[in-house]
């Protein structure tokens, strides 16, 4: 589970901010949010309100950004990592960006590092606690001759030849835990590390991710149960009774092959497996309804926005439920009613163990009923006048602000809690 997070130098975001998972001393709704971890107690939900444009979303894309850099490694030395610094200040671009996460992976704690610019990673750092702080790998990069020195802890056990090929594989704009995934050589503490970010924090979703592919072919290979996906369709009254998926093999026109190798940017050997196939297996999905005690089938693509991004959403519970895992998602209640947004996130609640959200939102309800939400679990995001992003949490108000008594959702509102927009008046002179 994640600890904390912290950003600096990431698209809006210019000085260091942080976003906790620890619960604070308050033991409301204790069984509903809190999970503990060793001596901490760690929350399963954390929401984060704010303005367009205020760098909700750019929270989110760093920890994608850092998901990807450790399991998707650039293959080529040349190309620069995916990201921008903070652009309104001259100096930000010429300075390192700096990422760091607090998780846990199977009762033991780690804390990774790394600092990087557009063309390279700077340094790197991974510690674990057993219970005591020690040091897994120290790596800094010899920018003007493009090589990575890397020293591991004293308590890894591995030899020189290990210690060579990690520097090797681990290109300059490559982590070592990208480049360790580059070599045939076994080591426990990286790869712990490495299990996390690819088994539990999953890719960020986008209100446009299409979410229909995956849940149906996680249902396809087992990973999910299809009953359970139309038990959790049926509690959010959706009215179907079951999910059809079909799997069919076509023959692939002469030309498609030439136009993949030409124009789209997919491995070559996944190119050369489908051209020496010869065909491409297609799926259809369609969901069931049952109405007078008929049953009619309804094509994906002839339902409403609100069912298919629901479909979605019913698959991720369902993973949610049977495994530790973490999905952040951008804008959480697109599509969804606001009674069918509270269902998702209490049936989270009540049923995941090990499992997180972060997630940004504009619902504002939630905010309206202390009864099923907790103050440290709603984050906020604001644009200072530097345009730069500042995080915080509503727990970081005093009590001059917010007390037991006191309606979230009308401080809010008010101006109270800033991380709203700050807008003129509606009316428009096109003259001017």
């Amino acid at each position: 589970m994640i600890v904390n997070f912290s950003v600096e130098n990431f698209g809006s975001i210019k000085e260091k901010q942080t976003l906790s998972f620890e619960a604070d001393k308050s033991t409301h709704l204790e069984d509903t949010y809190v999970v503990r971890c060793g001596k901490q107690r760690i929350l399963k939900l954390a929401l984060i309100y704010g303005a367009n444009a205020s760098g909700k979303t750019t929270i989110l894309k760093a920890l994608e950004f850092l998901r990807d850099i450790v399991i998707d490694p650039e293959s080529k030395k040349n190309r620069e990592l995916n990201f921008e610094p903070f652009l309104f200040d001259p100096d930000t671009p010429k300075i390192n960006s700096t990422i760091s996460i607090e998780f846990f992976q199977n009762d033991v704690k780690y804390f990774y590092e790394v600092k990087f610019i557009k063309k390279a990673i700077v340094s790197e750092e991974l510690n674990f606690y057993k219970p005591n702080k020690s040091n897994i790998f120290k790596r800094k990069t010899n920018l003007s001759n493009q090589f990575t020195e890397i020293t591991l802890g004293n308590k890894v056990v591995s030899d020189r030849i290990f210690e060579k090929t990690l520097e090797s594989n681990t290109l300059w704009n490559n982590t070592v835990l990208g480049g360790y995934l580059k070599t045939n050589i076994d080591l426990k503490e990286l790869q712990e590390v490495v299990d996390w970010f690819g088994g539990y924090l999953h890719p960020l979703i986008y209100t446009r991710t299409i979410l229909e592919e995956f849940v149906t072919s996680r249902i396809s290979d087992k990973d999910i149960s299809k009953s359970d996906v139309v038990n959790i369709l049926k509690k959010a009254d959706f009215n179907i009774s079951d999910i059809v998926i079909q799997e069919e093999e076509k023959e692939i026109p002469d030309d498609f092959i030439e136009f993949l190798k030409k124009q789209v940017k997919a491995p070559s050997e996944r190119i050369k497996e489908l051209e020496e196939k010869g065909k491409l297996t297609t799926t259809s999905l369609e969901f069931e309804h049952t109405v007078d005690n008929v049953k009619y089938t309804l094509p994906v693509e002839l339902e409403s926005q609100g069912t298919r991004r629901y479909y979605g959403f019913a698959g991720l519970l369902a993973l949610l439920i049977k495994e530790p895992t973490a999905f952040p998602i951008d804008e959480l209640e697109s599509s969804l009613h606001p009674d069918l947004y509270m269902h998702f996130l209490l049936s989270f609640l009540l049923n995941s163990k090990n499992s997180q959200i972060i997630a940004t939102t504009h619902n504002r309800e939630i905010l309206d009923n202390k009864d099923i939400f907790r103050n440290d679990v709603i984050w906020f995001t604001d644009k200072k006048e530097s345009c730069s992003t500042e995080l915080y949490s509503l727990i970081d108000f005093d009590s001059s602000v917010i007390r037991n008594t006191t309606n979230v959702l009308n401080a809010y509102k008010s101006g109270k809690l800033n991380g709203s927009p700050n807008l003129g008046d509606t009316y428009i002179d096109l003259n001017l």
